[in-house]
């Protein structure tokens, strides 16, 4: 397991500078009514735009709105994807000038009409499946997460994935992709590569995907880890939904330690204090008071 290289994490987002002495935050917050974990709790406007104000609070460093559930389940047009996302955009980005605002879509028509409303970064998710992504992408400025998915189409799960080198797979597919994003125009400096734990992959193959995160890494793009609460930890630990924090806190950790250079989290505060954690102990933060016995 390899140490980061640098000790601090920047990253130029849609021309935002994001520099810290620790991994990176994107808070998660869906305008959904049937997301896998929160079930709709952030569904309602007033609740979204309250979740919005904890995550800043707490020391999200990215806010990411997503309209439509990764799961299968009832389709959602692109002007309802639209209509859930942009009044909690357009409120953030007024209440917030300067936070870094991504949207979770892989769709080009809703990442155009959110790019205009004032989003930063587009978490495509389902990995270019709309090759309109990127040129719309790169026509705002904005950053781009290129992601693995094995192959599947949105918003579906895989039938027993199998590859003969899951994490040789997930490094030449999200590379390509990224250079392909660049060759579109969208920022280099803005790409990050998710290797999209549980999306396309088992849980042994996204425990493999975790062991194996310095290969990708090591390819000098950020890496984004997103793995807040998935089935992976609780296939692994064989615990309910409501009881995936710890794991999620120990994978977390553990990708810090190797270099990741941000982290996508339902749970901001745990999450930034593990991350803090982590980093203090890699020399790389002071601690935020040291009295006992100086």
């Amino acid at each position: 397991m390899s140490a980061p290289t640098r000790a601090n994490v920047e990253m130029t987002i849609h021309g935002r500078r994001l520099r810290r002495d620790r991994a990176l935050i994107m808070a998660i917050v869906n305008r959904t009514p049937n997301s896998f974990y929160d079930h709709g709790s952030t569904w309602r406007p007033a609740a979204a735009e309250a979740a919005v104000e904890r995550a800043v609070a707490q020391g999200a460093d990215v806010v990411d709105l997503g309209g439509v559930p990764a799961s299968p389940g009832p389709e959602v047009t692109v002007a309802e994807e639209i209509d859930r996302v942009r009044p909690t955009l357009v409120w953030a980005r007024e209440r917030f000038p300067e936070l870094t605002i991504s949207i979770d879509t892989y769709r080009a028509e809703a990442a155009e009409a959110l790019l205009a409303a004032g989003a930063d970064l587009v978490n495509d998710s389902w990995a270019g499946w709309d090759e309109d992504i990127l040129p719309v992408t790169a026509r705002y400025g904005a950053g781009y997460v290129a992601a693995h998915t094995g192959g599947l189409t949105p918003r579906t799960d895989p039938e027993k994935p199998v590859y003969d080198d899951v994490m040789g797979d997930v490094v030449d597919f999200t590379v390509t992709l990224a250079q392909r994003a660049v060759e579109a125009g969208v920022p280099a400096d803005g790409i990050l590569l998710d290797p999209t734990i549980d999306f396309g992959k088992n849980t042994l193959q996204s425990l493999e995907v975790l062991r194996a995160l310095p290969r990708l890494i090591d390819t000098g793009w950020p890496v984004l880890l997103a793995m807040s609460n998935k089935g992976v930890v609780g296939e692994t630990l064989d615990v309910p939904l409501d009881g995936r924090l710890t794991g999620t806190l120990a994978a977390t950790a553990l990708c810090a330690q190797m270099g990741v250079a941000m982290v996508r989290a339902h749970q901001v505060e745990e999450t930034r204090q593990t991350l803090e954690m982590v980093a203090s102990v890699l020399g790389h933060r002071p601690p935020s008071r040291a009295e006992r016995w100086m």
